[in-house]
């Protein structure tokens, strides 16, 4: 299989060394796509040969070199990749959320239907072990029908402060983190109940970050950004690129050709995305979904409910048990699954039963383990998999629909309906 990537952050990665190492077997890397040359010359010698490149206007051209597309951009550039490749036959692999607007969703639907190539989107949390279990348990009836589920996510000040600093910060890049991250809980709930959502109401805000919370803390002298800040290396808030050669060359380094500061104020101007965030779903089979996020928490991880009509089923999950008072880190390099005070708890009450902790198979690396069994997925094939957990265009589609409905109803104050389309309630 020839495979070519277009958009080269930090996210390409995974999928370039997992090509260059375990899953080399399975297939090449033939061209590469993006506006950064020094990007591009990073992954070049990551590679360690030469690949042809190709500036973003050139990606059909691209098109005609490889096999199958990993779409890994900025959010709201997904549909333009997606639908181009899949138009072209192309089998494309992409990174969550599909894509950030009602109306890409309807589009790549129509998309993936009339092309004969196959749509795979990384969900790599389906793949965590504790995540698989919970799927099981609710499929095999552990717990009779679920009624209602209460689902809490909690970022840390490394990692929730990071979406402030980079694009993300910008909703219409991102879609919010209602879209860009929640994705994946939505997704998690869809598929833990293997339902879809028919109403969502929502309420949301920034909180925290941003330069008006800022000020409202006597926090009025705020750098631009954190190179050069005199807070560098004190200020836990301020990302040093130049202390990580591979951020370094990734961003600090690419600056000159496009502009793009990776290590802007979280407490700056310009954050147009909300930090704190409550949504209410009803599920077509009448599940109730309450579901939080919060990103400035003190610690980092998650905690779900399922409540149904033979017991209850608690999963809590502690994915870094406390923020360590710096940020010259990778946000997103080694595994917070591995941070000091990591921790996994699956508990199953069923009624007029003693409570039953259930074991969880142990995940080795990123994402409860998920990452490495996402990876095989996609680059050997699903197989005969009993817990479906191989995304396509349906569930990334879902998964966004449900944060979009969210942001409109955030901003409205109103419900959204999901049984055709999107469209507010009454």
């Amino acid at each position: 299989m020839r495979y070519a990537f277009v958009g080269l952050g930090h996210r390409a990665q995974m999928y370039i060394d997992a090509l260059l190492g375990q899953w080399s077997d399975t297939g090449e890397i033939v061209a590469l796509c993006d506006a950064n040359r020094t990007r591009l010359d990073y992954y070049l010698d990551l590679i360690g040969r030469d690949v042809p490149c190709f500036a973003p206007e050139k990606f059909d051209e691209m098109l005609e070199l490889a096999d199958a597309i990993v779409v890994a951009t900025v959010d709201a550039a997904h549909a333009r990749y997606v639908i181009a490749a899949l138009d072209a036959g192309k089998d494309v692999i992409c990174e969550k959320p599909l894509c950030t607007t009602a109306e890409d969703c309807a589009a790549i639907v129509e998309a993936a239907e009339r092309s004969t190539g196959r749509l795979v989107v990384t969900f790599n949390y389906r793949y965590s072990p504790r995540n698989s279990t919970v799927r099981r348990l609710i499929a095999e009836g552990a717990i009779g029908d679920v009624t209602s589920v209460h689902f809490e996510w909690v970022l840390d000040t490394i990692h929730g402060a990071d979406y402030f600093r980079r694009w993300h910060r910008d909703k219409a890049s991102s879609g919010g983190l209602l879209v860009h991250k929640s994705t994946h809980h939505f997704d998690l709930a869809n598929w833990w109940l293997d339902d879809t959502a028919r109403s969502v109401y929502a309420q949301a805000a920034l909180r925290f970050y941003g330069a008006d919370n800022a000020r409202a803390r006597g926090l009025d002298e705020r750098p631009e950004r954190a190179q050069g800040a005199p807070g560098l290396g004190t200020d836990p808030y301020l990302l040093d690129l130049s202390a990580d050669p591979r951020l370094k060359r990734l961003y600090l380094d690419a600056e000159h050709e496009d502009g793009y500061i990776r290590d802007q104020d979280v407490f700056g101007e310009g954050v147009t995305i909300d930090d704190n965030m409550a949504v209410l779903v009803r599920y077509a089979r009448g599940a109730l979904l309450t579901y939080s996020l919060n990103a400035h928490g003190p610690f980092e991880g998650y905690r779900v409910a399922f409540n149904g009509t033979g017991g209850r089923l608690e999963l809590e999950v502690v994915e870094r048990a406390w923020t360590p008072p710096h940020a010259a880190i990778d946000p997103t390099a080694a595994s917070k699954e591995h941070a000091v005070g990591a921790s996994e708890r699956l508990v199953l009450h069923r009624h007029w039963s003693e409570p039953e902790e259930i074991a969880i198979d142990a995940g080795a690396g990123a994402h409860g383990g998920g990452d490495a069994l996402l990876l095989d997925d996609v680059f050997r094939g699903a197989g005969d998999d009993p817990l479906a957990r191989q995304a396509g265009h349906l569930a990334g589609v879902a998964s966004v629909m449900i944060g979009v409905a969210a942001g409109l109803s955030a901003t409205s104050g109103e419900p959204v309906l999901l049984d055709d389309g999107i469209r507010p309630a009454g």
